[in-house]
């Protein structure tokens, strides 16, 4: 399979809410970084529907966890970055910063 050539935004907050997890990273805990690192509140749908298409690429893996009473006898579904993720979020981040070279955005003010 082709490497994606990039990362959207919001591919990108979701890959770093998984990594801040680790092995706690399911649905309703990854929306909860999300809001808690970003203040950004994200539906159920979109966050499904972005984990849906990173794992078709090859960028996040799922595992179901063991069903339990208290969801009804659904298991939670756990997901993990892959190499490719890691590489790709990776090389987003450093272009990221390679732009933000030489700007002192939080100091500047613009008139």
């Amino acid at each position: 399979m082709a490497l994606p050539s990039s990362l959207g935004e919001f591919e990108q907050i979701v890959l770093l809410a998984i990594l801040r997890l680790g092995e706690d990273a399911y649905g309703v805990g990854i929306r909860r970084e999300i809001a808690a690192c970003t203040q950004r509140e994200v539906s159920p749908g979109a966050l499904y529907t972005t984990l849906d298409r990173l794992e078709k690429k090859g960028i996040v893996s799922a595992l179901d966890g063991a069903p339990t009473p208290e969801r009804g006898g659904r298991a939670k579904r756990f997901y993990k970055v892959s190499k490719t993720g890691h590489t790709l979020l990776t090389e987003a981040q450093r272009s990221f910063q390679r732009l933000m070279t030489g700007l002192n955005l939080l100091e500047e003010t613009h008139g």
